[in-house]
């Protein structure tokens, strides 16, 4: 029977710089044709250890996934040793995406804090790609500063097709944008004038930001169930053995990590 705790070795294709503490890497990736945007994969070393990292971007035919790893800890100091060319053991993809939300002919608004963009952003390029497919898309980034924008080159290119609001704490943007917190501009959003009937919201980002800036949706009119989240946890077995990603009855692992917001609201860790 086969070991589902078993990972398998990955070439990595590319690794690119993207700030001091963020790397985005590219694997060698057959398991990509079963990949759903907002999954994510166990990346392990050997005498080292093991961490969920989101995909966040893939393609199926070129059978490649890239992820954006932030130095944090042991295993992504020692993941972030690598280079092109080595080999890196991967298990997955896991858990439930955005596949959930019926996005058709839907106006989609996107929100994301900090390296909260790395899980949406292939569902971005899908949007972008494939307009027809929505109604409409609109994007809220929230950074802290501008040296911590990440993907800068393609949020360039998806403002010039999608309404976008690109904010940080401090400092100034790509070209002098908002200051101040992505809550501060959910009113300010063109949704805010046509209506809620037909809209899907996506929130990414930590866990305070997820939580308030669904808040202000929830404000301005936005029902609970037009509201999605994507949960940022410690998943360590990522299919619901061993209960580190659990909350109350829920395993993140299997159960999200995107929730729908009738459900997150009451997920209190």
């Amino acid at each position: 029977m086969e070991n589902i705790f078993m990972p398998k070795p990955h070439k990595i294709i590319s690794v690119k710089k993207m700030t001091d503490i963020e790397y985005l890497f590219r694997v060698e990736c057959p398991e990509a044709k079963d990949i759903k945007f907002g999954q994510f994969m166990q990346l392990s070393l050997p005498k080292v250890g093991e961490c969920p990292i989101s995909v966040t971007d893939f393609s199926a035919e070129e059978q490649w996934a890239e992820f954006l790893i932030r130095k944090v800890g042991v295993v992504t100091d020692e993941i972030l040793e690598l280079k092109a060319g080595d080999i890196i053991p991967m298990r997955g993809p896991y858990g439930k995406g955005f596949d959930q939300i019926d996005i058709t002919g839907k106006r989609v608004v996107i929100v994301t804090g900090g390296s909260g963009i790395a899980p949406v952003r292939s569902l971005i390029h899908y949007i972008d790609r494939n307009p027809d497919k929505v109604k409409s898309l609109e994007l809220l980034f929230g950074f802290k500063d501008e040296e911590a924008i990440l993907f800068k080159d393609e949020i360039i290119e998806w403002r010039k097709r999608n309404p976008m609001i690109l904010t940080v704490d401090k400092g100034c943007g790509i070209d002098g944008e908002c200051v101040g917190l992505v809550t501060e501009y959910v009113p300010h959003l063109k949704l805010v004038s046509e209506g809620f009937d037909d809209v899907e919201v996506i929130i990414v980002g930590p866990p305070n930001m997820m939580k308030y800036t669904a808040l202000s949706f929830e404000e301005i009119g936005v029902p609970k169930e037009r509201i999605w989240l994507s949960f940022e946890r410690k998943m360590s077995c990522a299919v619901g053995k061993c209960g580190h990603c659990r909350i109350d009855e829920v395993y993140v692992c299997l159960d999200g990590p995107v929730f729908n917001y009738t459900q997150a609201k009451y997920m209190v860790d």
